[in-house]
């Protein structure tokens, strides 16, 4: 009799413990991979961020470049004459315009 209730508080140890352990898993499993919050999601969100910051670094350079440009333009008719014939080839009625383009070698 003895024997028995040994066996049988050894074994039901044994369930309690594979539960726990079958519990444990699944929970673990559960935030790694489901949760909304997962490990999973916080890796995408972290390369997301960076490429965020990229794009953050490369439009105020943009903004910072569009500002010196706008100053150069409202700076003076010599200078919004001379961007209009750079960047839209414009010219005075009595001017030819000649595009020349540079080969690469």
């Amino acid at each position: 009799m003895k024997l028995e209730k040994k066996d049988i508080k050894g074994k039901v140890s044994k369930m309690l413990s594979y539960k726990y352990f079958v519990a444990v898993v699944l929970f673990l499993s559960w935030i790694i991979f489901f949760d909304e919050n997962s490990i999973v999601a916080h890796q995408k969100n972290k390369k997301r961020l960076q490429e965020l910051l990229q794009q953050k670094v490369y439009y105020n350079e943009r903004i910072e470049s569009d500002k010196q440009k706008l100053e150069d333009l409202n700076s003076g008719l010599e200078e919004l004459e001379k961007f209009a014939r750079e960047q839209y080839y414009m010219s005075k009625p009595n001017e030819d315009v000649f595009i020349v383009v540079e080969e690469e070698k």
